[in-house]
């Protein structure tokens, strides 16, 4: 056996640590780690082709498994591919370390093939970012940047010169793995108080909630009981809250429906429940309370009467016995009552036959897809108006799962998030909601889905247009100017490189082909032929937007529809008198 390379070290520390694969492209700086994961027993080298796949992928199996998750790029092209993927995995808080080889030592500073400074390149997108420049240096450092991501929930970046990592290894960690159970922050017990207080002292009260209510929905239920409160959310809290809800009320921001804007204008107070939520402008900027369990937070969004320093559960926890229960829930019923209204609009605007309408409405096979899909299938959905019908269609239970790039906002997230939510777990179902120009832009990763023969079901919505950008100029008053493309048939480019293919034009065939792909043992792919003219619009727009859109289309865009949560907001009246 030959000498124990620092690759090999490395290697053998992220099996320690319980990683089980390293998505990326293979590369010469990269050829040492590649050829030690060869020869390790436990982890495996998942061949993509694009670097920027490999952190989206990496990236979706870290936010489903909680743990750790590694890709890899090689010297000067290989990292620059990474930063797509890193900076969405940053933003969305995913313990992901990315390797990024660098050139030969000696050359670095001398202007060499492939240069660049990885450890400056990497910096805003991540929490920890440091290049190993001994083999001593590469055991302790490596230790850091696992602690880091998994600690922080954020992405860590080894740099590693590829002489070095075939040079041998010297000096070990140990053999314990890094810590991976997350603590909870327990909230002063005068934040608590204070707290309280303002719950108590106001008249009616709303609870808005982001990503950060995972784990807590017992305890927001009770407390929305306790103060007759709504519940609104954001798109990233949308699968933690929304189920099993009798004060949903909807969502607020940019894809939002419901009651939810309206609510949070019209209450005393708004409790704004472990949400970065970033857009401002829908937020009352006033009468508010935050918790959240990063300090750094509080207040960035809204002048805040009060913040929280406490991750939501404890401090929930912590306050209720302090809550008294409200008697009047005139301002709850009044809510729910205007968001059902709301939801029941929307939808007989875009129910009337839509199942005969050509092309093919994209809301209706998107309420199909929520019917049609396993109780704990993961849905990842490209940015754009996949957003609006992922927000507005897929109906959380507390076992789906929702990915997206919700905060970095970047194209063609979709496919890849699916092959890394599918290497986590193949008999799971996985759904990547595509749009026509995400799945364009990273195309070559349907050859990653047939190389590993990934049973991922992608399902395109090809309405030949960028819809999101057409939307966005049509509310500035601009006339939309290269959105629209020529019609590209996707099915027959997946059954080229040998995955299974429908195309579907006809409202008629949705439900059977859609049903016949997701019980295809294999990938497959469903493209959907969809009406471009089909957008989207805020629940809230300015006067000069409004204005803006009726110079540039001079015709009526609709406002979305909600599949199954109607059913739910009506049930959720069964029981209350009309205001």
């Amino acid at each position: 056996m030959g000498k124990r390379t620092v690759a090999q070290q490395l290697v053998d520390e992220l099996r320690l640590a319980g990683v089980s694969r390293i998505y990326g492209v293979v590369g010469d700086s990269l050829n040492p780690i590649v050829d030690a994961v060869r020869r390790t027993k436990g982890i495996e080298w998942i061949h993509v082709h694009n670097e920027e796949a490999a952190a989206f992928a990496a990236a979706a199996e870290a936010q489903l498994t909680g743990r750790l998750a590694v890709c890899a790029g090689s010297s000067g092209p290989g990292n620059t591919h990474l930063i797509q993927g890193l900076y969405d995995a940053h933003r969305s808080g995913a313990r992901v370390l990315a390797l990024a080889s660098h050139i030969p030592s000696r050359q670095i500073g001398t202007g060499y093939f492939q240069e660049t400074h990885p450890e400056r390149l990497f910096v805003e997108c991540s929490d920890f970012c440091e290049l190993v420049s001994t083999p001593d240096q590469m055991p302790r450092v490596l230790r850091i940047a696992m602690q880091r991501a998994i600690g922080n929930s954020d992405v860590s970046v080894l740099v590693l010169p590829g002489d070095l990592a075939a040079a041998s290894a010297s000096g070990a960690i140990g053999t314990t793995p890094p810590v991976s159970a997350a603590g909870r922050v327990a909230p002063d017990q005068s934040q608590v108080q204070a707290l309280s207080d303002r719950l108590n002292s106001a008249r009616t009260v709303v609870l808005f909630a982001g990503a950060g209510v995972r784990g807590a929905h017992s305890e927001v239920m009770q407390l929305a009981e306790r103060l007759k409160a709504p519940i609104g959310h954001t798109l990233r809290g949308k699968e933690w809250i929304q189920y099993d809800n009798p004060y949903d009320v909807g969502m607020s921001g940019l894809l939002g429906y419901g009651s939810c804007f309206d609510t949070m204008h019209d209450a005393d107070l708004v409790l704004l429940l472990g949400t970065d939520f970033p857009y401002d402008d829908f937020l009352p900027q006033k009468r508010t309370v935050q918790i959240d369990h990063d300090p750094g937070r509080l207040g960035r969004r809204t002048a805040l009467e009060l913040g929280v320093h406490g991750d939501v559960r404890e401090t929930l926890r912590a306050v209720l016995p302090l809550v008294k229960d409200k008697q009047n829930r005139s301002f709850l019923d009044a809510s729910l009552h205007k968001h059902a209204r709301s939801l029941e609009h929307v939808v007989s605007a875009y129910t009337h036959d839509v199942e005969r309408r050509i092309p093919i409405h994209p809301e209706f096979p998107a309420a199909i897809l929520d019917e049609l899909a396993d109780d704990d299938a993961v849905f990842t959905v490209d940015t754009g108006m996949c957003n609006v019908w992922a927000a507005r269609y897929i109906t959380p239970n507390g076992k789906r799962r929702i990915l997206g790039s919700f905060l970095h906002g970047t194209m063609a997230n979709a496919l890849p998030h699916a092959i890394g939510a599918q290497m986590t777990d193949r008999t799971r179902q996985v759904i990547s909601m595509s749009g026509d120009g995400g799945l364009a832009m990273l195309l070559g990763e349907l050859l990653t889905v047939k190389r590993h023969d990934l049973p991922v079901k992608t399902v395109v919505f090809n309405n030949s247009s960028l819809g999101m950008v057409k939307l966005e100029m049509l509310v500035d008053g601009l006339p939309e100017h290269e959105t629209d493309h020529a019609p590209v048939d996707f099915s027959a480019i997946a059954a080229a490189v040998g995955i299974h293919a429908i195309r579907i034009e006809e409202p008629g065939e949705v439900r059977d082909g859609l049903k016949a792909a997701l019980a295809f043992p294999g990938p497959c792919l469903v493209e959907l032929v969809t009406d471009p003219n089909a957008l989207a619009i805020p629940p809230r727009i300015s006067s000069e937007q409004v204005k803006g859109f009726a110079l540039a289309a001079g015709r009526t865009v609709l406002a979305g529809g909600v599949g199954q949560m109607l059913d739910v907001a009506r049930a959720n009246l069964r029981n209350i008198p009309r205001p």
